[in-house]
């Protein structure tokens, strides 16, 4: 069929063009806006899931809803080793540029304005690295207000001044961080501080963050009362007949169907997981000769679609693996082949490479740090990519 009426679109945070699957968090965010704005308390939202079950899709829908109503908006996306401060900082003036022109008071806007300027202008004081900014705006940096050097002080300063000016306006501000869980340990309890601090206020901001799974254990080890301040939600792959319903609505747009066999074939290769749904639509599209949409063209494109995966969704994060941690990698491959690659004990790995436990940490703390693997729990690893185990096996 025509490739330029392919309507699949599998991207690294590319909203795919059906949103299968996630209209109750959709339809609960909308709740959430319309009480915050409203004075009413609400709590604010973690997604936390594997990678490539669209968690940042979900988090810029949000997002857009959020813009919707008239809110202002920013988008963090944190990074291994550098504070947060400027990304919030950057994130929280577009946040006031949304509202700002709407504001009848520029003296009040200017003063807002003066105490992110203040705040910025504290790069470094956390003691990691970040790049210094400046606020590209004619105003001089308050004295006195969120520039203490203690991040989560100055996130209640910053935070409570720009929720006001917003709540004159009738509405509120949402800030969205994205790879959360590659905030910093103090960092990320400074930003629970704030945002526990501001939800007492009853001021209307938002934190929205999504991470890995375990970003909600991160989340409670910073802060005990993290667990009740945010509410969770585990994005995970999608079920039989949202997974169809991503496939079919845009096909139906360009007057193309499915056989059911084609729809089993699909499911079955991509377990539901909205990246391989996406991926293995496109090529199976183009593969296809016309409408119905068969097995057998499902079957043929599989090689096309698992070698693209193979090179670009795999095969670049493998490659980022030093020797030691491809050996800690393919170990947990081996050992989870009977497991369904569900978490696999360290300890286990280290009896499979032969290996004291204690040297293998290098190797373990690595593929933490590079989003390859995660700790599920307690003495054990898993895979952070779906199919990675099978990827790695099939090698």
């Amino acid at each position: 069929m025509d490739p330029i009426r392919n309507p699949y679109a599998p991207g690294a945070g590319q909203r795919p063009p059906e949103l299968a699957g996630r209209d109750r968090e959709l339809a609960q965010f909308e709740i959430t806006l319309e009480r915050v704005a409203a004075g009413r308390p609400d709590r604010s939202m973690v997604l936390s899931g594997l990678r490539g079950v669209g968690k940042t899709v979900l988090l810029n829908a949000l997002r857009s809803q959020a813009v919707g109503r008239a809110w202002g908006t920013g988008k963090v996306e944190a990074r291994p080793e550098q504070s947060i401060r400027v990304p919030l900082a950057q994130a929280v003036h577009a946040a006031v540029r949304e509202v700002a022109h709407r504001h009848r008071d520029p003296d009040r806007v200017d003063e807002v304005v003066s105490v992110l300027k203040s705040f910025a202008l504290r790069t470094g004081v956390e003691g990691r690295k970040g790049t210094r900014w400046t606020p590209p705006v004619d105003v001089v940096a308050a004295r006195g207000r969120a520039d203490s050097g203690d991040l989560e002080l100055d996130l209640v300063e910053l935070f409570t001044d720009v929720a006001l000016l917003a709540q004159d306006l009738g509405v509120g501000i949402a800030l969205f961080v994205d790879e959360m869980q590659d905030v910093a340990g103090p960092e990320l309890g400074a930003l629970c501080g704030a945002g526990h601090e501001i939800s007492q206020q009853g001021s209307p901001l938002l934190l929205v963050g999504a991470g890995l799974p375990h970003l909600p254990v991160a989340l409670a080890a910073s802060k005990s009362y993290a667990e009740r301040l945010f509410r969770y939600v585990s994005v995970d792959r999608l079920p039989r007949e949202m997974a169809d319903r991503a496939l079919q609505v845009p096909a139906a747009t360009e007057d193309v169907e499915f056989e059911p066999s084609a729809l089993d074939e699909l499911y079955r290769m991509t377990d539901g997981y909205p990246y391989f749904v996406q991926a293995y639509g496109k090529v199976t599209w183009d593969v296809a000769v016309g409408t119905p949409i068969t097995a057998a063209d499902v079957r043929e494109a599989a090689p096309e679609a698992e070698a693209e995966l193979a090179l670009g969704f795999f095969g670049a994060r493998f490659e980022r693996a030093t020797p030691a941690e491809r050996d800690y990698l393919t170990a947990i491959a081996d050992l989870g082949a009977d497991r369904g690659d569900a978490a696999v004990p360290t300890a286990e790995i280290a009896r499979h490479l032969a290996r004291r436990p204690q040297s293998l940490s290098p190797a373990r703390d690595g593929l933490i740090k590079k989003g390859l693997v995660y700790a599920a729990e307690r003495g054990s690893v898993a895979f952070t990519v779906p199919h990675f185990g099978r990827f790695l096996r099939a090698r």
